[in-house]
């Protein structure tokens, strides 16, 4: 089969492999029919994550059509149209059996921590991903669903990472009706997290980014306020003062490790490894959110020796919340409010690159090219 392949930070080819095997009973092999490239794929692909592994294939947003089954699957039957949350989980754990399906026990030698996930590292797993023709998927029984015949293919592969991630962004901030949102990051999982705000009772929602066409898509898609932090010579200063000096009841960290950091922050992560980014946007949401406030990080970070503000959020009585979202958890509700016509996910999504192009993809989307704020991955139907 055709798949990208990792070969170094800022290094991506498009190379034969073998294609997957069923390698466990309750195995099945996906013939994937869209991807996607997530601003998380952007910290492997400029190595800022630990075990990221020369061969390996990113891509944990996914939809296709059932190849194959193993034995044991009874849910799935070969031409059944799936998606597929970017958690692998077994369903039966300690942890899946209370929801916390990112949390599992049995997928990841490192599930101390994290799960397991698709294409991310073996800090996850070691689970190859789906920017490729086919990709294997383990517990089939538990993790895909058949997608529905009346909802778009590409609205269901929002469903597989963004639009989950940004609402559980949301309910991780238990907003309360009237309160004052603030999200860090336009980029997909921030936008959903702004539009879901809303949903959940929001009186106010905020976007900070640097990008003017990303704050100009929380505007139109999010219906939000936007701030540029670039024109501010201290963005939580005037965060402050637009939430009466306050700070916001809840702040959504929706960028991660990426955030603009100095100098030192940049080579340590990606010259020396040392750590997976830096704590600028978690700092922004410590200082700008008020006392007795909550700050929700679904951000992706690795590894940080860099200062977090605990001190701080620990004297102003913060409740911070922070999991990576257990996808399967949200469809219900959101497969809901799609039905009703809250919001059309597919509304996000720029651009829509073939596999061999898909270096391209990666380059536009790093370095925030073309106007793009989600770019998916199209396979040969052949």
């Amino acid at each position: 089969m055709r798949a990208m392949v990792y070969r170094g930070p800022y290094k991506i080819r498009v190379e034969e492999k073998p294609k997957p095997r069923i390698e466990h009973p309750n195995d099945a092999i996906i013939r994937v029919a869209l991807g996607a490239v997530c601003g998380s794929d952007l910290h492997l692909y400029h190595g800022m994550m630990p075990d990221t592994r020369v061969g390996t294939t990113f891509g944990h947003e996914f939809i296709g059509v059932v190849d194959e089954v193993g034995p044991s699957v009874r849910n799935l039957q070969p031409g059944d149209r799936v998606m597929v949350p970017f958690n692998v989980f077994c369903g039966t754990c300690y942890f899946c059996a209370r929801g916390l399906y990112s949390n599992c026990h049995n997928v990841n030698p490192n599930a101390t921590a994290v799960g397991g996930i698709y294409g991310y590292s073996h800090t996850c797993g070691g689970y190859d991903g789906g920017q490729a023709e086919y990709v294997r998927v383990p517990f089939a029984d538990v993790g895909p669903m058949v997608i529905p015949e009346w909802l778009h293919d590409e609205d269901a592969m929002m469903l597989t990472d963004a639009l989950p991630t940004g609402y559980f962004g949301a309910q991780l901030g238990d907003i309360t009706e009237g309160d004052a949102v603030v999200v860090l990051g336009a980029g997909p999982v921030g936008l959903f997290a702004a539009r879901s705000a809303w949903l959940m009772g929001a009186s106010r929602v905020i976007v900070v980014d640097h990008l003017d066409y990303r704050l100009e898509m929380a505007r139109t898609f999010a219906h939000a306020e936007t701030v540029n932090f670039a024109e501010h010579d201290d963005v939580v200063v005037h965060l402050k003062r637009t939430t009466d000096h306050l700070g916001a009841d809840v702040v959504i960290d929706a960028v991660g490790a990426e955030a603009d950091g100095n100098f030192l922050q940049h080579v340590t992560a990606t010259k020396l490894k040392l750590q997976g980014g830096s704590p600028v946007a978690l700092n922004w949401a410590i200082d700008a959110v008020r006392k007795g406030g909550t700050v929700a990080v679904v951000g992706a970070y690795g590894p940080m020796f860099s200062a977090v503000k605990f001190g701080d959020a620990l004297n102003k009585g913060l409740t911070l919340r922070m999991n990576q979202c257990p996808v399967r958890r949200q469809w219900p509700r959101l497969l809901e409010h799609i039905q009703a016509g809250h919001f059309q996910p597919r509304d996000i999504v720029t651009h829509r690159i073939p596999l061999e192009d898909i270096g391209e993809a990666y380059h536009l989307f790093s370095a925030k090219l073309d106007n793009i704020v989600k770019p998916l991955i199209v396979m040969d139907p052949a």
